[in-house]
C-alpha cells in the first residue's frame, strides 16, 4: 500500500453566519485563481451569528496578499495534515486504532475514496501527534 502524508499550512478567518458570508472570502481568491484543495466552515459555538473558515493552500504571494485583504491570516493550531494513498477495506479503522495506541488524539478528521484511493484531512492537537501519526502511517504503508 501507498501513503503519503504532510502539513497542510492552513488560512483562518471568522465569517458571518448568514447568506453569503463565505462567499465574500471565497469569491476574492478565485478571482485571483487560488486552487483551494481545503475548506472548512462551521458555526461558532460560542459566538451566534458567526461562524469560522479555514483554507488551504495559497501557493503564491499574490493568493497570501488577497488572502490578507479579506482577514485571513496562517494558524498554528489545529494542526492539519493532508493523508492520501491506496484504499484498503478497514484502513480507517486499522489507522486510527493505532494513533489511539499511540496516545494521539484527533482534533478531527474527514476522509473520502474515489477511484481506489482516498484522500482526507486529519487535523491534530500538536505538530508532535502530527508527526507521530505520520510515522504510524508510514509503517501501516510498509507492513
Amino acid at each position: 500500500m501507498s501513503f503519503k502524508m504532510q502539513r497542510v499550512h492552513v488560512y483562518h478567518t471568522e465569517v458571518k453566519d448568514e447568506p453569503g458570508g463565505i462567499a465574500d472570502k471565497l469569491k476574492p481568491l478565485a478571482e485571483v485563481g487560488a486552487q483551494l484543495e481545503y475548506v472548512y466552515s462551521q458555526r461558532s459555538a460560542s459566538r451566534p451569528g458567526y461562524g469560522d473558515l479555514y483554507v488551504a493552500p495559497l501557493t503564491t504571494q499574490v493568493h497570501v496578499n488577497t488572502a490578507k485583504d479579506v482577514g485571513l491570516h496562517e494558524v498554528q493550531e489545529p494542526v492539519v495534515m493532508r493523508v492520501e494513498g491506496d484504499d484498503k477495506a478497514g484502513l480507517a479503522g486499522k489507522l486510527t486504532v493505532a494513533w489511539e495506541t499511540a496516545g494521539i488524539n484527533l482534533h478531527g478528521m474527514v476522509m473520502s475514496v474515489q477511484n481506489g484511493k482516498f484522500v482526507g484531512y486529519v487535523t491534530f492537537d500538536s505538530v508532535n501527534d502530527g508527526n507521530r501519526a505520520a510515522t504510524i502511517l508510514a509503517e501501516l504503508g510498509t507492513a
